[in-house]
């Protein structure tokens, strides 16, 4: 059973920082492309980074600079770190790993960033 387990979010003041992690179970992790995006109310979902299984990273632009994406294959682990946090980064932050197929998704874990 795969599972993807989002944690680290939270309510931040802007400007502060934030770090996500995301637990992958069930899948073998190395050949996975890791991604996070977000969604805010009303909003589509976006991609915030990924991270390839070179280690090769992609940024939206908004978030370059800002965020690191990061992957522990120790740890089965996708991080994101959050730094200069916005009122509008608030929104449900997801998981995905893709391979072949369709891909997998975590439950989301909420970032609140306070003005």
């Amino acid at each position: 059973q795969v599972q993807l387990v989002e944690s680290g979010g939270g309510l931040v003041r802007a400007g502060g920082s934030l770090r996500l992690s995301c637990e992958a179970s069930g899948i073998m992790f190395s050949r996975y492309i890791m991604t996070w995006y977000r969604q805010a109310p009303g909003k589509q979902r976006e991609l915030v980074a990924r991270i390839d299984t070179d280690g090769n990273t992609n940024y939206a632009d908004s978030m370059k600079g800002r965020f690191t994406i990061s992957r522990d294959s120790a740890k089965n682990t996708v991080n994101l770190q959050m730094n200069s946090l916005k009122p509008e980064d608030t929104a449900t932050y997801y998981c995905n790993a893709h391979w072949f197929g369709e891909p997998y998704w975590g439950q989301g874990t909420q970032v609140t960033v306070s003005s």
